[in-house]
């Protein structure tokens, strides 16, 4: 970690406070950033490469009206055979940078019957069923406790920033619960109906661990998901990657503008 953290402060002397996670299709963002510098994950020691389709890969670091900013535009998963500690690898550098808060988006199916393809949804919480968690084993004590509180991970106030911003374009924001899976397989009917029992509005394979690394450490967090796609069941067609792809560049607009509005304001504050 402290080869990567000399890594990017010998290519810029930005530090930014706040940083941005894009999802699956969710990209164009960074271009937002005035005065950028673009890092490929692949130059930044111990960083994994992105290899899921519609993951940029790198990392960008710039001001958006004022405030510096990072933007991680493309994330490893676990289903790409990584580690939870390699998933997590650069939330844990940005915040060693500076960053206090950090914004987590992706793509995920839609459980919840009331969000329609394309909705943007603020999640309240998440399930996690991914079999794995960031922080077993032994406990970095320069990171943070060793039994970090989970009880407002996604803190009430952050999604209040974020709907009011929402609310300057006219954008009703939802908000939901998350279920987290392994991958890459997407979910069967059968184990949809099993999330719904559970509580969940949202299913994906990411943003969990992040989540959990960034509360770890003192981060607060604000997670974004994309309804790309009705999880299986929900409706009577099959679920396709290429679709889930062709509605993050339908709604990439409407994200670029709304973290355009939140971004600043959550950085003034943290």
């Amino acid at each position: 970690m402290e080869q990567a953290i000399a890594a990017i402060r010998a290519r810029t002397a930005i530090s930014p406070r706040v940083a941005v996670v894009l999802g699956s299709g969710l990209g164009g963002f960074a271009e937002q950033l005035r005065e950028r510098v673009e890092i490929p994950y692949e130059q930044i020691p111990g960083w994994p490469p992105s290899t899921a389709v519609g993951h940029a890969g790198r990392l960008v670091l710039g001001n958006l009206d004022g405030a510096a900013t990072a933007v991680l535009a493309g994330r490893a998963h676990l289903y790409e055979g990584y580690t939870p500690e390699q998933v997590v690898f650069g939330v844990r550098v940005v915040a060693r940078l500076g960053v206090r808060r950090i914004v987590l988006t992706n793509a995920a199916g839609g459980i919840n019957p009331d969000y329609a393809r394309g909705a943007l949804v603020l999640i309240s919480d998440h399930i996690n069923l991914q079999g794995s968690n960031p922080l077993a084993g032994p406990n970095d004590d320069r990171l943070g406790p060793r039994f970090p509180d989970m009880s407002e991970a996604y803190p009430e106030r952050l999604r209040d920033i974020a709907r009011e911003a929402a609310r300057g374009i006219g954008l009703a924001l939802a908000e939901g619960v998350y279920a987290a899976m392994l991958g890459p397989s997407y979910e069967t009917p059968a184990e949809i109906r099993a999330l719904r029992v559970l509580g969940a509005d949202l299913v994906g394979m990411s943003t969990v661990p992040e989540a959990i690394a960034a509360n770890h450490m003192g981060l607060e967090v604000l997670a974004i998901s994309c309804v790309t796609n009705m999880a299986a069941g929900i409706l009577k067609q099959k679920i396709d990657h290429e679709e889930v792809l062709e509605t993050g560049r339908m709604v990439r607009a409407t994200l670029v503008e709304l973290l355009r509005r939140t971004v600043p304001r959550l950085a003034a504050e943290a």
